[in-house]
């Protein structure tokens, strides 16, 4: 276990930053670890609407809290990119992917961290364990798309298909990807149709099925009962999308188990104090209630 670097008495301070996020897990992940660890750290909402948020505002709210004393930031939803040019340095994952969703506050520096990729990649590694994984199709290829498609390269998916309503920033990611994780295939489809009649599985990494976002991101007549879907978010945990799946009798993986990893890793960033992911998962659960994949042998 990691020195802890503050004091018994310190207050850490540290926070997320995005758009309509009030209804967020990290607060009560954080502050709960952090209280079991007998550490007083207090994690703080920066909610803004886009269509509203006027020039400059999140470099504002870096300014502020590096100025107050904050061990650093969580980065959502839809600043994970915009935040690159306010920081001083980027973690290898983090240069790589072109997406930020930890920024720490250190000597004076701020320095760009994806604990993305490792949550999406140990959340699936526990949940879906033995699945095929030949062919798979992702939706959204934005900052969060960025950290899951880098996490199923590591996971072992040969090939992958992305689909985003942005076509370019679906190839800026294809040709990315195939510099740092050459050994995944990856290609790019303009809708997630055809692609999916050959698929193993389906990762869904848009905001679409958000609270604030309620939908399905494509046609429930693509999915079949032999395919697996995994999604990445989990207010509500049972979105749309898994609810449609589980009827089919896909084997699904809610967007819980990503958030819980990555803000493991981010409290690590945080604090220099190793949490139990367990007991973060555990707390976690208590709260949203447990979605389970569906055993293979009810597929059909």
């Amino acid at each position: 276990m990691t020195t802890n670097p503050f004091t018994q008495n310190a207050l850490i301070r540290a926070g997320l930053v995005g758009s309509g996020i009030q209804y967020s897990g990290s607060p009560a992940l954080h502050m709960d670890e952090a209280a079991a660890l007998g550490l007083r750290l207090r994690y703080e909402l920066f909610d803004f609407d886009p269509r509203n948020d006027c020039p400059g505002a999140l470099s504002a709210v870096l300014d502020e809290t590096q100025r107050q004393g904050y061990a650093g930031l969580n980065i959502t939803y839809p600043y994970k990119q915009s935040v690159l040019a306010l920081l001083d340095e980027l973690s290898v994952e983090a240069e790589a992917l072109q997406a930020v969703n930890t920024v720490i506050f250190r000597d004076g520096r701020r320095h760009g961290h994806n604990t993305d990729w490792w949550g999406f990649a140990e959340s699936f590694r526990r949940g879906l364990p033995d699945v095929q994984m030949q062919r798979a199709v992702q939706l959204g290829a934005g900052g969060a798309g960025s950290a899951v498609a880098y996490a199923a390269a590591k996971l072992g998916i040969q090939r992958l298909t992305l689909v985003d309503r942005d076509p370019e920033r679906a190839r800026t990611l294809a040709e990315r990807l195939a510099d740092i994780a050459p050994e995944m295939a990856t290609h790019t489809a303009t809708s997630p149709e055809e692609a999916m009649a050959e698929a193993d599985g389906l990762i869904h990494a848009t905001p679409i099925g958000m609270a604030k976002s309620p939908g399905i991101a494509l046609s429930v007549h693509c999915l079949r009962s032999q395919m697996w879907v995994a999604e990445v978010v989990y207010v509500p945990l049972i979105t749309e999308l898994l609810a449609a799946a589980r009827d089919r009798h896909c084997r699904t993986l809610d967007g819980g188990g990503m958030a819980v990893y990555q803000a493991a890793a981010a409290f690590r960033l945080f604090t220099g104090i190793e949490p139990d992911s367990e007991r973060m998962r555990r707390n976690f659960l208590s709260k949203y209630g447990s979605v389970k994949t569906v055993p293979p042998n009810q597929a059909d």
